[in-house]
């Protein structure tokens, strides 16, 4: 079951009664990986959202500026469109391999995209191949980041003691924290310190060319990383890698499936609202400079840091499902009134509280999500079931968001349009969740899963 010496991680221990033996240094390293791996993935996605504007002036020249930005919105949707393709083939290799090494390949796979995206020569140089290996980079990212956050999360629960399930899970939140706190801050020092021709010869590549980086922390968490104590234990009672078919995962998984896709969606539609779609936003419909919601997108980036672990506490101690229903509810109902009080009277002040209130929503909403995913599947099937859930979900409510709000708010004129997108997805989401667990009360929430550990 294990490689060479030298080419693998040390597997934890299992003792006599089958529980894997974990030592507080390995729990330190596997929480420190994915939480730095993750961050850097993200890292690597987000700052495509904050320079969409420049990138469509180097890559996708038109004669109408909404056009060209219609393009770059549209080859940004691309890396959803084929995140649930790559988180079910990631994440089905996630259960059949293990944690670490998925994970690991992710990392890479990342790096060398973003690497890719940052060297390409623009349109004037190559012209259509530089479209084209935009896209081209951003299918890989697509494909990478599809089964980051599932395994990710995988990880991080199954090495999480009982009771703590939530709170572990929320550092994969953390790191996406810290991807917006390092990309906002990044393109803030950009924008404010380069001019724009710098920043559009070659100042917007830099933060690219840094995130490849990533790259040296996929080789660690192959090496030093071991696999999760509950995939080692089922390894050891299965006798042999786990396998489930497609048919057999949508047999036994479908409802949990349907009920994660219901936690996430709008959880995912407030971040990339208020994150990714927020740099067209505040420039083309509040008229205000793009440092100002950088600014902003920064500050949350440090209160999330804080917000996301005390969300995963509150989860595990009076329930994620208990949290869930009012916070979905009162972010609906405050959704509409926060755009309303920013665009009637647009100015950075105002930008910046909305900005925290919806970043308190969010952390409050979206803390606990990577444990109550991971908790409605089992071992087996795990990384699967979540990358699947999370992805469409996210493609459908998250990564569309940009291009569906530009095109409803050009055809509406309303530039209130994405207080109802918000809003429009808190009933899909509480929908979902309530339908699918009718009948099923106990579904992930007291951190487990009942179905039986088999090979099958």
């Amino acid at each position: 079951m294990q490689s060479a010496a030298g080419d693998a991680p040390r597997q934890p221990p299992v003792a006599a009664a089958g529980k894997p033996q974990l030592s507080p240094s390995m729990v330190r390293r596997a929480i420190f990986a994915s939480v730095l791996g993750n961050g850097l993935e993200w890292f690597d996605f987000l700052i495509y959202g904050y320079f969409s504007k420049i990138i469509a002036q180097v890559f996708f020249p038109a004669g109408s500026g909404f056009v060209s930005l219609m393009l770059t919105l549209a080859t940004f949707a691309i890396g959803f469109v084929v995140r649930p393709l790559g988180g079910i083939l990631l994440g089905i290799y996630a259960d059949r391999v293990g944690r670490s090494r998925a994970l690991s390949l992710l990392i890479m796979s990342m790096a060398a995209s973003t690497l890719l995206m940052g060297l390409t020569p623009g349109f004037a140089r190559i012209g259509y191949l530089a479209p084209a290996l935009v896209i081209l980079a951003r299918v890989l990212q697509g494909l990478s980041v599809g089964g980051q956050f599932a395994t990710a999360s995988a990880m991080l629960v199954e090495y999480a003691p009982p009771g703590r399930k939530m709170f572990y899970g929320s550092f994969n939140m953390t790191a996406q924290s810290f991807a917006l706190l390092l990309s906002s801050g990044t393109g803030y020092l950009l924008t404010t310190y380069l001019s724009h021709a710098s920043l559009v010869a070659w100042g917007w590549r830099l933060p690219f060319l840094c995130g490849a980086l990533a790259g040296p922390i996929g080789f660690y968490i192959r090496h030093k990383v071991a696999d999760s104590p509950e995939f080692v234990e089922l390894r050891e009672r299965a006798g042999k890698p786990p396998r489930v078919s497609l048919r057999e995962f949508f047999r036994t998984n479908g409802r949990a499936a349907f009920c994660a896709m219901g936690v996430i969606a709008v959880g995912a539609a407030t971040n990339y609202v208020w994150h990714s779609y927020l740099a067209v936003y505040v420039e083309r419909q509040l008229h205000l400079p793009l440092a100002v919601a950088l600014r902003g997108a920064f500050f949350c980036g440090v209160l999330n840091l804080f917000l996301f672990p005390l969300s995963g506490r509150l989860a595990d101690r009076y329930g994620a499902y208990r949290l869930f229903y009012p916070v979905t509810l009162a972010w609906m109902l405050c959704a509409y009134p926060l755009f309303v009080y920013v665009v009637s009277a647009p100015s950075a002040e105002r930008l910046f509280v909305a900005q925290v209130v919806s970043t308190v929503f969010l952390a409050a909403m979206s803390g606990a999500h990577p444990g109550m995913l991971a908790t409605l599947f089992p071992v087996q099937s795990r990384s699967a079931g979540v990358a699947l859930s999370y992805n469409v979900a996210v493609t459908l409510f998250g990564g569309l968001a940009p291009f569906t709000i530009t095109g409803l708010t050009r055809l509406s004129g309303s530039s209130l349009t994405p207080a109802f997108y918000l809003i429009f997805a808190g009933f899909v989401s509480l929908a979902l969740v309530a339908l699918s667990r009718r009948g099923h009360p106990g579904l992930g929430i007291d951190g487990t899963h009942t179905t039986r550990i088999s090979a099958s």
